[in-house]
């Protein structure tokens, strides 16, 4: 099955998620990524290299998922994400997937096993009008819900992620978390990064939005940011110094856990 370029980025994830995984120190065990990146994803990882950062990422996702214990949980933009399949903290929890028909068939005839959650996959153009497919899929707003936004927003335009972020908004009862991952406008115009970014536009997956103030990004959530600097450090998978948020010509990521409050 031929998926776009965008879509294709999802199985150069799952194939450093599978390296990690072989490491003896492994910060998680994904049996199911060696499947989902197949022979694009390894082709993938040749070209770019592994480096850290879908490590500490994923490592990130699963202790706050294992931390808040979600009954509702949406995957936005879900890719080749296993986590229907490999975490226990999901068993009991009623988990919709996001994304293209076409990527969420292949996970499917990939992965072809039962999840452990009760997973409803819903297909969408996360670019279109897509609440209306969630809510007729059952998805409840009226319960708190988690959504994780994994490596999606970087390649939006901004204006299609603040349309994402208030459907978002809109449909997240009081107490819902949103774990989302941001790129800041400092890394994209960071020296280091233009070789790979402009690889990345030559095949079509270019990235677009960058912020350093996530927190006006989502103004309607209470927002703890993390510098992934700092979050890498702490798992041991980093190596680079910390650096404080704002230094000139320095460029960051943003890991965000935002809970609505109010009511």
């Amino acid at each position: 099955m031929e998926l776009d370029q965008v879509a294709q980025t999802g199985r150069l994830t799952a194939a450093m998620r599978a390296r990690e995984s072989l490491r003896p120190d492994a910060l998680f065990h994904d049996p199911y990524a060696e499947r989902l990146a197949g022979g694009a994803g390894d082709d993938l990882l040749a070209e770019f290299g592994d480096n850290s950062t879908i490590s500490v990422r994923t490592k990130w996702l699963d202790d706050q998922l294992t931390a808040i214990g979600p009954e509702q949980l949406v995957i936005v933009a879900a890719g080749m994400d296993a986590r229907a399949w490999r975490l226990d903290v999901l068993r009991d929890t009623d988990l919709f997937e996001l994304d293209r028909p076409e990527v969420l068939r292949l996970k499917e005839e990939l992965i072809a096993e039962p999840a452990r959650s009760r997973r409803h996959p819903v297909g969408v153009d996360l670019a279109a009008d897509w609440p209306p497919a969630l809510l007729a899929a059952g998805f409840d707003p009226s319960r708190p819900t988690v959504w994780t936004v994994e490596g999606l927003t970087q390649y939006l335009p901004a204006d299609a992620v603040h349309r994402l972020v208030d459907h978002i908004t809109k449909l997240s009862a009081p107490g819902s978390h949103l774990l989302i991952d941001v790129v800041g406008q400092s890394l994209l115009d960071s020296a280091p990064m233009k070789p790979m970014l402009d690889r990345f536009a030559e095949m079509g997956s270019a990235w677009q939005f960058g912020t350093d103030e996530p927190e006006k990004l989502l103004a309607d959530w209470t927002c703890e940011v993390s510098l992934f600097d700092a979050v890498g450090n702490s798992y041991g998978r980093w190596g680079y110094p910390e650096v404080p948020r704002g230094t000139p010509g320095v460029g960051h990521g943003y890991l965000v856990h935002a809970v609505l409050s109010g009511g």
